[in-house]
């Protein structure tokens, strides 16, 4: 059976909250946060941009539970400021008759200003980061 790449986790509109290009690289993510979709360390996953429309690929590493804290490191730095609202995704390869049979869900959990879970958020709302 064939299997698809798709969507396994994504955070939504997540907002960064600081860039560090000193630090070595990667997109550091709220431990709890990480496991309210399935984030594991050092996952590969894309990030893009809503502010400037960058698209990019680096790997998780976890900042302290209950921080909300989303930081840019390193080269990532170089694709956003803090304030800036991105949207993390990883994928994972599915079998083909898992989709079809619409027996596969990703898990995604939409991020207030304050990178708080927002169960009233949809996908075209326009909230600008907390300053």
């Amino acid at each position: 059976m064939a299997q698809i790449e798709i969507l396994k986790s994504k955070l939504h509109k997540a907002c960064v909250t600081h860039a560090d290009i000193e630090y070595e690289g990667s997109f550091g993510i709220d431990t709890e946060l990480m496991e309210l979709v399935g984030f594991y360390p050092y996952e590969k996953v894309l990030i893009s941009n809503i502010n400037n429309g960058s698209r990019l690929e680096t790997y998780v590493i976890p900042e302290p539970a209950g921080s909300r804290r989303m930081v840019l490191n390193g080269a990532a730095a170089h694709h956003g400021e803090a304030g800036d609202r991105v949207i993390i995704m990883s994928f994972n390869l599915v079998d083909e008759a898992i989709i079809r049979e619409g027996k596969y869900r990703p898990k995604i959990a939409r991020l207030d200003e304050h990178n708080n879970l927002d169960e009233d958020l949809t996908l075209t709302s326009a909230v600008p980061c907390a300053k």
